[in-house]
């Protein structure tokens, strides 16, 4: 069927220089037509699966687990940095936070010499400021650039203390152990920014209180502006400064009055856990996982079934019920390419972060190898035709 295209499928990981190591044959991870995975890998806290599978034609999600010095110093502190991004109206965004948010994030760790939610919150406004320049370079040769935005969940792990931050409808899901039944309840620790929330549109009412169209039913979705359906993002320049909501945008990103204040926030929503024993792993995903799986259900799975491949199996009983929705088989969801795919799914990026207490109670300048793992799958020119 495309199985030229299969044989180039790979993962968009890149081995560094700069002291991180791969620790098993498999560390780029593996793929199986549009499916990137690597199915088992160890961080400081634990183990860790993730899965990728495409659905656009050119990938939009991206992700990556880094783990090991959370700073620029050798010193630390030490831990964990999870990252979901989750691209909306091509790749260029997703793909620029997972090549900069870490490593902004390292920057201001070094600079604070401790994790907080400060550090957090600056690593993401600079990433914010690293892509609008991106948008400001480009505008004049490929303005539609400013149009592309991307959702941002992010968990960091470090000293017995779980930070998640969050831009967007990408979700993260604990799994946490009741003791006296043996049940694993799901406790979802992100808070998301879609406006098929009510109170995310009541959010927006009270910030535009002049404009009555600043959320609009369109077609039985509601869309900010009657465009987007989040609220909160990393890019989306032209809903956040005028003066990139002009010609030679295209007609349909373009609004019929100028904006005072930005439309779209790139403030993350940030909530700080103090991990407990009790606390089994906790599953990172974009929304294309969550609209075919209940927390719950995720939760279920990911304690159900082995740890190996957990990730993959998350995403292919995603798929499953996909194809159930289309009542199609879902081997025959499979044959069909990307591109084409996305009518039937979105891209789905799965991270799950195993938590063993005894690692997750260390102290934070406990040194480890540094781990670095970025999961995805091709980026072909459209025009490129599969052999």
């Amino acid at each position: 069927m495309i199985s030229g295209l299969m044989n180039i499928l790979r993962a968009c990981f890149q081995p560094r220089a700069d002291g991180h190591v791969h620790t098993s044959s498999d560390a780029a991870g593996r793929q199986d037509g549009l499916l990137w995975y690597k199915d088992t890998g160890q961080h400081v806290n634990g183990e860790f699966s993730m899965a990728v599978v495409q659905a656009n034609n050119l990938l939009e999600d991206q992700c990556q687990i880094e783990s090991g010095c959370l700073s620029l110093q050798d010193s630390g502190p030490y831990g964990t940095f999870v990252g979901i991004y989750d691209g909306h109206g091509g790749p260029e965004t997703s793909r620029f936070i997972n090549e900069h948010l870490f490593q902004n994030l390292k920057r201001f760790t070094s600079e604070h010499q401790s994790m907080s939610v400060e550090v957090i919150k600056k690593a993401f406004q600079a990433t914010e400021d690293g892509f609008l320049s991106v948008v400001t370079r480009q505008w004049p040769t490929k303005p539609q650039i400013a149009a592309v935005g991307s959702c941002c969940l992010v968990g960091v792990i470090c000293s017995g203390t779980l930070y998640i931050a969050n831009l967007g409808d990408s979700r993260a899901v604990l799994g946490r152990l009741v003791k006296s039944t043996g049940e694993v309840l799901s406790i979802q620790l992100s808070a998301e920014h879609n406006v098929s929330i009510e109170s995310v549109r009541q959010e927006l009412q009270t910030l535009h209180p002049n404009d009555s169209q600043i959320v609009v039913l369109k077609h039985n979705v509601w869309r900010v502006k009657g465009l987007i359906q989040i609220s909160r993002s990393i890019g989306d320049v032209y809903l956040k400064k005028t003066e990139f909501n002009r010609e030679p945008l295209y007609a349909k990103f373009r609004l019929r009055e100028p904006f005072v204040k930005p439309i779209l926030s790139s403030d993350p929503t940030i909530s700080v856990h103090h991990l407990q024993p009790d606390d089994q792993f906790v599953i990172f995903a974009s929304d294309g996982l969550w609209e075919h799986l209940t927390n719950q259900g995720a939760v279920d799975i990911v304690q159900n079934h082995p740890r190996n491949g957990i990730a993959r199996r998350l995403v292919k009983t995603a798929l499953q019920e996909a194809a159930k929705k289309r009542e199609m088989r879902y081997s025959d969801l499979k044959k069909i390419d990307r591109g084409v795919r996305r009518h039937f799914h979105d891209d789905i990026s799965v991270a799950v972060v195993f938590l063993d207490s005894n690692l997750v109670s260390q102290a934070s300048s406990v040194k480890s190898p540094n781990i670095s793992v970025k999961g995805g799958g091709i980026s072909l020119p459209t025009k490129t035709t599969p052999t």
